[in-house]
């Protein structure tokens, strides 16, 4: 039987200069190809949705996908920016996820009401769903860790 030790539970890990240095830099290069990866996710979706349903299809799916990828592409900015200043907080990230939500939310509605007419709904649905799923791509590089 173990006993656990609460010596062991009370150390506190100190990081040097260097070593948040390097953790800013991986959680920089992370999100950049977390961007990259939803990206190329969207675009794909718009090439597909163009080819299977004609430039309505394609120009929808670009559409729904931007609805997404823009704010996300800030929040992603907010959060190196945070990071890099050492000013990253659990309430940096809420606050910024809650605001990315609704920034999307009202894109989508923006994109309802503006292109109501040339809209096609399951392409723009499928460039959004995609360019959400754009970490898929990197697990499939293996690329995430």
């Amino acid at each position: 039987m173990e006993v656990f030790d609460q010596g062991a539970a009370d150390k506190v890990l100190v990081l040097s200069d260097a070593d948040r240095a390097a953790l800013a830099a991986q959680a920089s290069r992370g999100l950049l190809l977390a961007l990259a990866a939803q990206g190329a996710m969207g675009l794909a979706a718009a090439v597909i949705a163009g080819v299977v349903g004609g430039a309505a299809a394609g120009w929808s799916a670009l559409a729904g996908a931007g609805a997404y990828f823009i704010p996300n592409a800030l929040f992603a900015l907010r959060l190196a920016v945070s990071v890099r200043a050492g000013k990253a907080s659990p309430f940096t990230f809420l606050s910024g996820e809650l605001i990315k939500l609704f920034a999307t939310a009202l894109l989508l509605w923006l994109l309802s009401r503006v292109a109501q007419d040339s809209l096609v709904w399951p392409a723009a649905l499928l460039g959004l769903i995609l360019t959400l799923k754009g970490y898929l791509l990197l697990l499939m590089f293996r690329k995430l860790s």
